[in-house]
């Protein structure tokens, strides 16, 4: 399909980059948005919003990136950090006293707090009971002493965050995110879709057994205790149905557009979400290592994963959103046909390649990824 949307002269190679990305997509289609020099600079967008291939993807297609979602939650905490609401070094217990893992909130946001999994099997259900699953995650011993390893909280970081605002704030994330982050901002993205955003989403396509079988191979057994329970987050029938897409999940059922994901990061780098002093905390690397949940090495600062070129988050199937703090720029990618992040990374990498820019290297996923 035609690739509709814009990029500035200067980078009509990442035009053309997207035309053959999106040329090759399976399923349903795909977004992507650069800011530069304060401008928004691409903005790009094509293929079918519905696995029938009936209706097309558009300006404002919103779409679920996965664990792109959880920086906009850490954000929506952070806020309340610099507010002096919320105390980083404070154990989570002054503010959610029924939190059994003796862990602080700087070690919940990032991801050393150990609360990953649940024993306890609960049915896909719980993903639409706010109060219900975080009683689980209350009770849940952690799979290892908080501060002393890490791990990303795939399915779960969200709820530990977005508690911790609901306790301060007495706002839901999704409600203090669409009135303290996004809207102000003009950015669409939400937690917890209205029926008029449903109308816009778009379904992913891909998520089978094959697809499954290949992102699990390789990780610790952890993974998929962790990925698994409750059912359903890489199951297209539960991911594009309308009680899935209503609720609040944030560590992964974020909904928006390229244009928002890219957004969101421009406004952090220019200082219009987060102060200069807090930005510098929450992409400062908070631990490093070896991911016990998704194996290799990462590093995780407040929210956001780091690398040597800046600090972003990947999200299952492909979606990326992050900032070059090296380059100068921010991007964001959205798709609806799951795969790998080779497709983000060829555009960032023609994009740079349009500024000058060396490329980056081909190390896998651009950040960590759930």
């Amino acid at each position: 399909m035609e690739v509709q949307g814009f990029a500035d002269g200067r980078f009509g190679r990442v035009s053309e980059c997207f035309a053959e990305i999106l040329a090759a997509q399976p399923g349903t289609g795909a977004a992507f948005a650069a800011w530069c020099d304060s401008r928004l600079v691409a903005d790009l967008w094509g293929g079918y919003a519905d696995a029938r291939r009936r209706r097309r993807w558009e300006a404002d297609s919103l779409v679920q990136p996965y664990s792109v979602s959880k920086p906009f939650a850490a954000v929506c905490a952070l806020r309340l950090v610099e507010a002096g609401r919320l105390d980083l070094d404070a154990p989570v217990q002054r503010y959610w006293p029924g939190f059994g893992a003796p862990a602080t909130v700087r070690q919940v946001l990032s991801h050393q707090a150990g609360v990953v999994m649940l024993d306890q099997p609960v049915p896909t259900e719980a993903f639409y009971d706010w109060d219900w699953l975080c009683a689980l995650l209350a009770v849940q011993q952690p799979s290892w002493e908080p501060g002393t390893a890490h791990g990303e909280s795939a399915l779960f970081y969200g709820h530990l965050v977005g508690e911790l605002v609901r306790r301060v704030d007495g706002r839901g994330v999704g409600r203090f995110l669409r009135e303290e982050i996004c809207g102000p901002a003009g950015l669409d993205f939400a937690f917890g879709l209205s029926p008029a955003q449903q109308a816009r989403a778009v379904d992913l396509t891909g998520l089978d057994d094959a697809f499954r079988a290949g992102n699990a191979a390789g990780r610790p057994a952890l993974y998929r205790q962790a990925v698994a329970n409750p059912p359903g987050a890489q199951d297209s029938t539960v991911v594009n149905s309308a009680a899935w897409r209503a609720a609040e999940i944030p560590a992964v059922n974020g909904h928006g557009t390229a244009a928002a994901a890219a957004g969101f990061y421009h406004a952090l780098a220019t200082g219009h979400l987060l102060s200069p002093g807090m930005l510098a905390e929450a992409v400062t690397p908070h631990c490093t290592g070896p991911d016990r949940v998704f194996g290799g090495d990462n590093a995780w600062g407040l929210g956001f994963g780091i690398s040597d070129d800046g600090y972003g988050m990947g999200g299952l199937g492909g979606s990326y959103a992050g900032t070059s703090t090296e380059g100068g720029y921010s991007v964001g990618f959205v798709t609806g046909s799951v795969g790998s992040h080779d497709r983000v990374g060829t555009l960032e990498n023609t994009l740079r390649e349009c500024l000058g820019l060396a490329p980056l290297p081909a190390v896998g996923d651009p950040a960590p990824d759930s």
